[in-house]
């Protein structure tokens, strides 16, 4: 420590006080006073043990890199085909789907609220037809698929599983993840449909469905990166996930699957942001946090319930429009992040999303930073070389603190469930959403480009467009399977979907058998909007 002496010599700092971009005070120095009463066998353990702060597995990169998948899908099945044939070419592990927002709410791309909207914002699936187009000599034994996708995953699954059936796929070997993560659409996103108690049946039944027939699969991904995105500290991001995860796991046991059944095909989603230290602390946090959570409250026997596997994405609301060229550097900062923070799978965004959905250069850069990543710069060598540093250990219990004393606030309120209804988790991120651009408008918080470095003169850059006659051509086909399918089995498979959403049947055999007889996404999700009903969003004052 330096003596009274030495710190009286210290010069004056460029700023009265420092902080962590989530606003957690940054001391000047960390020593191992910052770690008083730290037990390194208690709080870290090895690799792939209790409690997993380094890692879930004892290898980690050294045994296997992390899965590198590109969020894309645009315009039409077939041209989001073409992206996806392109990134696999180019050395990319797995997929990940990116919906429209017709399809994420439930409504085919001919319904008067879809106009405009089509293929915007991800790739417009309307049927059967559209999902076999979209993997169209993509075997779905071979690659691993994520699917962002909430209130219609049920849906979007059993068509991705109709696919599957029709390559004579064994469906014991696909692989991959549905979002299927609907509290943090009332939460954060806005993508719902029905109401939250209805809502988390769905899920529940597409746990128990996929125990009995996609043992491989994940079932929901958990995530705060939607929480991250609406203006959330990394403490609330980490928070109000494994509350979210809490909530699910509960609801999984009052469904009838025990903790052991349902929490192995767990797995989260986190956003990459760019304080680096401060994030690599959250992960380790939420993982720790999380073990504890299913061994203590759960009693979780089996190993792999009390794994936090965790896909990672760096921060889309970090990406600036002025200077976008900049946006490669802060991928790569977050990217190093979610590695160093031992993630499963990260997704690389593109320097231009700021402004559009990414060209098809823009998204080779991304993916190559992150096999710069894997291959250049020696941070997969070592397991979790991060461990020991007084700044690192004393965020990650921080973090866990913080994180834990929001939990115990939520169950005090009864539970996510009824503290989302009653706008308490919405509240608090809305203070923090305003606290951070504030200090954004005060020039606290340096964004360059925006607020500080700014260019006399901005250099525009190609985006990608999208050409209106997809919504035509998308009403068109929709038009044409309508008019050719058979009408009596698509009503008799609505029927009993119907009848078994009055039930407390499992969901999914009757979804399944709807899609196969190329009922559509929207005529699926009215039938069960006419049981469940729909949400209505409280106003949160």
């Amino acid at each position: 420590m330096p003596d009274s002496k030495t710190k009286s010599a210290i010069p004056t700092e460029r700023q009265e006080r420092f902080t962590t971009l989530s606003g957690l005070p940054v001391d000047q120095l960390y020593t191992e006073e910052n770690l008083s009463g730290w037990n390194p066998d208690e709080a870290l353990g090895y690799p792939g043990e209790f409690p997993y702060t380094r890692g879930i597995y004892p290898t980690m990169y050294r045994g296997r890199l992390w899965t590198m998948r590109q969020y894309a899908g645009f315009g039409s099945a077939a041209e989001s085909n073409q992206r996806y044939r392109y990134l696999l070419s180019k050395g990319q592990a797995g997929l990940s789907v990116a919906f429209d927002l017709p399809t994420q709410i439930g409504m085919d791309s001919d319904h008067p609220l879809a106009l405009g909207e089509v293929g915007k914002v991800g790739v417009a699936i309307d049927s059967l037809e559209d999902m076999e187009a979209l993997f169209d000599g993509i075997p779905l034994e071979k690659v691993s698929t994520s699917m962002t996708i909430n209130a219609t995953a049920a849906i979007l699954l059993c068509l991705y599983v109709a696919v599957a059936k029709r390559q004579s796929a064994n469906l014991e070997k696909l692989s991959g993840t549905v979002q299927n993560d609907v509290l943090k659409e009332y939460i954060a996103r806005g993508t719902y449909i029905y109401p939250v108690r209805p809502a988390m049946r769905i899920v529940t039944d597409i746990f128990a469905w996929c125990r009995d027939h996609l043992p491989k699969w994940n079932t929901i991904s958990i995530s705060g990166y939607h929480i991250r995105e609406a203006g959330s500290t990394a403490i609330q991001e980490v928070a109000f996930t494994l509350a979210d995860g809490i909530a699910y796991v509960s609801a999984a046991l009052d469904a009838g699957l025990s903790v052991d059944e349902s929490a192995p095909q767990l797995s989260f989603f986190f956003n990459a942001h760019s304080d680096l230290l401060e994030e690599i602390a959250k992960y380790r946090a939420a993982r720790r946090l999380w073990a504890k959570i299913m061994r203590e409250r759960f009693r979780a026997k089996d190993a792999r319930s009390l794994l936090l596997r965790f896909h990672a994405q760096t921060a889309g609301s970090s990406l600036t429009a002025q200077q976008p060229e900049n946006n490669i550097v802060r991928v790569a900062i977050q990217a190093l992040a979610a590695v160093l923070g031992g993630c499963q799978s990260l997704h690389t965004n593109s320097m231009d999303e700021a402004l559009a959905l990414p060209t098809e250069d823009a998204a080779l850069i991304a993916l190559r930073t992150q096999q710069i990543l894997a291959h250049e710069t020696g941070v997969t060598n070592t397991v979790d070389p991060v461990a020991g540093s007084y700044a690192i250990e004393h965020l990650t219990s921080e973090i866990e603190k913080g994180a834990l004393e929001y939990i115990e606030k939520v169950d005090a309120m009864g539970g996510m469930l009824r503290a989302i209804e009653a706008g308490f988790v919405q509240g608090e991120i809305q203070k923090a959403a305003f606290e951070f651009q504030r200090a954004v408008e005060s020039k606290e918080q340096i964004v360059v480009g925006v607020n500080d470095f700014v260019a006399e003169e901005e250099r525009g850059i190609p985006t990608l467009r999208i050409d209106a006659e997809i919504e035509r051509s998308q009403i068109a086909r929709l038009n044409a399977l309508r008019a050719r399918r058979d009408s009596a089995r698509v009503q008799a498979a609505l029927g009993e979907l119907a009848r078994r959403a009055a039930s407390t049947e499992n969901l999914l055999p009757a979804i399944l058998t709807a899609v196969e007889a190329f009922a559509t996404v929207g005529e699926i999700s009215d039938a069960l909007r006419r049981v469940f009903g729909e949400y209505q969003e409280s106003v949160i004052i």
